[in-house]
């Protein structure tokens, strides 16, 4: 399994993401390295589709998909918690959507 994180430089909740990340593959058990990949230029992030900081993909599959846009760039992700709105995904679910791979 290719696990990968991508974020630009300054984003304040990536390391929260990628911590997240490595405790439910090891809670899980599945062995994966996780790669860190900054995004720094809206060229990247076009090149990339980059959908915000943070944005985890799976094998090269963005492990929560959302439609396709026109446009990527640098930016912050949102994502929608039972908490509400948050800068990085809960623990449940990543677990959820490694499952539903």
């Amino acid at each position: 399994m290719w696990v990968e994180v991508l974020y630009f430089d300054g984003c304040p909740t990536y390391r929260a993401a990628e911590e997240t990340l490595r405790g439910v593959l090891t809670q899980e058990d599945v062995q994966a390295e996780v790669e860190l990949v900054a995004v720094n230029t809206d060229e990247e992030a076009q090149r990339l589709r980059f959908l915000g900081s943070p944005t985890i993909r799976v094998d090269g599959e963005d492990l929560f998909p959302v439609p396709d846009r026109a446009g990527y760039a640098l930016g912050c992700r949102m994502y929608v918690t039972p908490e509400g709105p948050k800068g990085s995904p809960t623990a449940e679910m990543i677990e959820e959507a490694l499952t539903n791979l």
